[in-house]
């Protein structure tokens, strides 16, 4: 018997074969990765953790979990030695935002104040925003980006000494800089916050050594497993080793229940490729592709954020282009070309307008493009736009 979810989903693949993927967070796994996910495991209920476990917990609440633990605990060593950390690590948070809660969790209680950046200004909704469980649970106080969208580190220096936060929060989902792990690290030490990153976005250039490493800085550090690291979508937290306990009982029982295994599975899939010198020369690929599409809407006189890139994205203002950062996305969506809106600094329009938009390389670089085929792609995103109606 056919089914329509098979049907749909040989649709989705067809799109994804056939469209330029620009969409920053995105990636295209491999082929050992799907197979991990749609394995046997997801049959596994595994409560808890492995009672090797460096955090001390008490094992885990079901049976029959003998080579779940092996695989966690695989799993966990792995990416371990892709970071060259001592970092503990857990591996069982569904997702990015699922990770932000748990981290939050471990070290901060309702009502403790967070300084992080804005979403404006290029933060994840989990750094603060009032929508989101973090602007509820939790003061925020944002810090400013300058004239040209880079991050004011003055700024924040002097309002972590007003303000005495509890955590200082580096990291983004739509900044094209690097950030300065060692000034913030430095800040929170003098003001005695806990310093945590959120690297979700630039994790797979750390690996490859295209930016700065937070770790020996930070006290917490998230991430996701997809993005640059080219793995299943999920969440990982690192932490000093002081903190294992914390961070485990934040994660299980604190906010989750059973961990997914055949998404545990598919992260250690992920660390193993990210070991190999091909991930590195990929994580330098994805930096000189962006570079060079970035370069190409600069030459054809299109505003960028903060002038340039040095990661794997930029974002266009079209503010004096008179079109909204939807408009932009949807048409190009009808060319088979894939992005998304994003509000820039000092928005003016909501989110589901926005004046931007983000385009990012990690994907289209999965599948072979290199500079010469990111410019010509600006291009034509170029002759796209000029054809928009104002």
């Amino acid at each position: 018997m056919g089914s329509k979810v098979f049907d749909l989903i040989e649709k989705e693949r067809k799109r994804q074969d056939s469209t330029v993927e620009l969409i920053a967070s995105e990636n295209f796994v491999s082929e050992n990765i799907l197979r991990a996910v749609g394995s046997c495991l997801t049959n596994k209920y595994s409560e808890g953790y492995p009672v090797e476990r460096a955090s001390g917990n008490r094992g885990r609440y079901y049976g029959g979990c003998e080579v779940v633990n092996e695989l966690e605990e695989y799993c966990c060593d792995l990416w371990k030695q892709v970071f060259h950390t001592d970092y503990h690590v857990n591996v069982q948070p569904h997702s990015g935002s699922s990770a932000n809660l748990a981290a939050y969790l471990s070290v901060l209680k309702p009502g403790d104040k967070i300084l992080s950046m804005s979403l404006n200004n290029g933060a994840h909704l989990t750094h603060g925003s009032p929508v989101n469980f973090s602007g509820k649970l939790y003061q925020i106080i944002f810090y400013d980006v300058d004239a040209s969208g880079r991050i004011d580190m003055d700024n924040v220096a002097e309002l972590a000494r007003r303000e005495k936060p509890d955590l200082i929060l580096a990291g983004a989902s739509a900044y094209s800089r690097i950030l300065d792990f060692e000034r913030f690290s430095q800040i929170a030490r003098e003001v005695g916050a806990y310093f945590m990153v959120d690297m979700a976005h630039i994790a797979g250039l750390v690996v490859s050594g295209d930016h700065p490493s937070p770790f020996g800085l930070a006290d917490i550090i998230t991430t996701t497993t997809h993005k640059t690291l080219r793995g299943p979508r999920g969440g990982m937290i690192f932490g000093r080793p002081e903190l294992a306990k914390k961070i485990d009982s934040a994660v299980f029982p604190g906010c989750q229940g059973g961990p997914l295994q055949h998404i545990i599975a598919g992260k250690a899939i992920a660390a193993e490729e990210a070991l190999t010198p091909e991930f590195v020369e990929y994580g330098h690929q994805v930096v000189r592709n962006c570079k060079a599409m970035c370069g190409a809407f600069l030459d054809m006189d299109y505003h960028v954020i903060t002038g340039g890139t040095d990661n794997h994205l930029f974002l266009l203002d079209l503010t004096d282009t008179g079109l909204t950062g939807k408009a932009v996305q949807d048409e190009l969506d009808r060319h088979g070309i894939t992005l998304n809106k994003n509000c820039v600094p000092n928005e003016k329009r909501s989110p589901q307008l926005a004046s931007g938009v983000r385009v990012g390389t990690a994907a289209m670089t999965t599948k072979g493009w290199k500079e010469a085929d990111f410019i010509e792609a600006a291009k034509k995103i170029d002759r796209i736009i000029r054809q928009m109606p104002r």
